[in-house]
């Protein structure tokens, strides 16, 4: 029998005689179990296809695409034949680009490993034997949006699931007062594409991400009443509650957005009291918040982000994702000074979680995903000639890295070439890092489908994905 096909396809093919009637019917029984239990709980613990190496994600999205040949990717040739036109083999097919530009910014090597980080991401590289680059990730659209839709869900087109609720779709959460998947948007504004960037899709809204505040008094707005009550009238409140949801469920069978109210109301409750001391950053020590940049105004919006990622983690959540408002690294004019103030903002806190992970034993089993939806040109973008050069966005070849949670750290895979240009080497697409990042966590991206529209929908669709075994210890 193939492994992979789905319970609903394995009692069809096994259906003839009466063993195969028989185990259809348990095969039946269990799934009607559990989609009931799903229904009551759509957050209930399930069960992974095996043993996954990766209990919890932390994603540390860059909106806007970084450039690659300034962070991660070193091209001496790049910078040897800076201001010359480039080999017509890597021009740009749009034509928007001139020059070649070589970076101003030294990659020197680090750790014991010797993987090579530009000189401006001082924090992050001291990790550099926990970390592993991709440095020949492709995609499929040089647009930001069908760009981040396809980093994000897996396909050029909206409306589908974002790879944090597929997460919770799959796994549940491991804490019953705190939601399976967190979004963590800056507080002065949402990202390009704004609260897609966290959308169940057509998973039912039970599995789409919850949106913490990182600032203000309460990371959830409205979970008190405005007048306290005693425990045994908010238990009485809660207990009647729960009958006249459990008794309007039962008239209104598989209807998942009901579904999805209920159990959202269920889990406000229990998160009155959890989740605002989840993110009371008060908590922690005065070295800890240093070690962040909690009291430097650059870092401190992302230091409380990450921290906030860490504790969150530590309690059990299953997915979170860190956000920046609009799309900082989208460096159409002045390049390098625009990717120096994106890591003057964010490198010491990446740096400080990833250390803080290490320090309390949560790195092994907690996996941070470091990465934007494209990388940028290897030329220079005359957009606007009274500012410095930009680089324009550029799908065909760029890096993210990922850290943690059962990754081989400390190595380069696959490669651009000599200029950046286009990935050539052990050739990425994004449903081969969806497959991995589901392998880490105990998951067979070809299995962990959802019927929609009489189609088994799976992250990784259409796409022949395959796990990169190369990234996993």
């Amino acid at each position: 029998m193939n492994e992979h096909l789905s319970r609903r396809q394995a009692i069809s093919r096994m259906g003839s005689g009466f063993g195969g009637v028989a185990l259809g019917a348990i095969l039946a029984s269990q799934t009607a179990r559990a989609e009931a239990d799903r229904r009551v709980n759509p957050l209930a613990p399930q069960s992974p296809h095996f043993a996954g190496r990766t209990k919890a994600v932390i994603q540390l999205f860059m909106h806007g695409g970084p450039s690659h040949v300034d962070l991660l990717d070193p091209k001496p040739l790049l910078n040897k034949f800076d201001g010359a036109k480039p080999p017509a083999e890597v021009a740009d097919d749009e034509n928007r680009t001139t020059n070649l530009m070589g970076s101003p910014y030294k990659f020197r090597r680090c750790g014991q490993s010797g993987l090579e980080f530009s000189e401006i991401m001082p924090a992050i590289s001291q990790h550099a034997d926990e970390i592993a680059v991709v440095r020949s990730m492709f995609t499929e659209h040089r647009n930001h949006e069908q760009a981040i839709w396809m980093a994000q869900t897996g396909l050029t087109v909206s409306g589908r699931p974002n790879i944090g609720a597929w997460a919770a779709y799959g796994l549940g959460t491991e804490n019953e007062n705190l939601p399976a998947y967190v979004a963590l948007p800056e507080p002065k504004g949402l990202p390009v594409d704004g609260v897609r960037n966290w959308s169940s899709g057509f998973l039912p809204p039970a599995y789409q991400g919850t949106p913490f505040r990182s600032e203000g008094s309460e990371p959830v707005l409205h979970l008190h009443p405005a007048k306290k009550r005693s425990p045994e009238v908010e238990a009485g409140r809660l207990d009647l509650l729960r009958k006249l949801n459990a008794r309007h469920r039962e008239r209104r069978p598989r209807d998942l957005a009901l579904d999805a109210r209920i159990a959202s109301f269920e889990l406000a409750a229990r998160m009155q009291l959890t989740a605002t001391d989840a993110l009371d950053l008060s908590q922690e020590t005065a070295a800890t918040r240093k070690m962040y940049g909690l009291e430097n105004p650059t870092t401190r919006s992302y230091a409380r982000r990450c921290l906030m990622a860490r504790r969150l983690v530590e309690r059990g959540v299953r997915f979170v994702q860190l956000f920046m408002r609009g799309q900082p690294w989208d460096t159409h004019t002045e390049n390098n000074k625009n990717v120096k103030k994106c890591c003057g903002e964010t490198d010491q806190p990446v740096g400080a979680l990833l250390t803080d992970l290490k320090q309390r034993g949560l790195l092994d089993s907690t996996l941070v995903l470091w990465g934007g939806e494209f990388g940028r040109t290897p030329a220079a973008e005359h957009r606007n000639k009274s500012v410095a050069f930009g680089r324009d966005h550029h799908p065909y070849g760029f890096s993210v890295w990922m850290a943690g949670g059962g990754v081989r750290g400390g190595q380069a895979y696959g490669a651009t070439d000599d200029f950046g240009y286009r990935a050539v080497g052990n050739r990425t697409q994004t449903a081969d890092l969806h497959a991995t990042i589901l392998h880490l966590m105990g998951l067979d991206h070809d299995r962990l489908v959802f019927e929609h529209n009489g189609r088994e929908e799976k992250l990784t669709d259409v796409y022949q994905a395959k796990v990169i075994e190369q990234l996993i210890a």
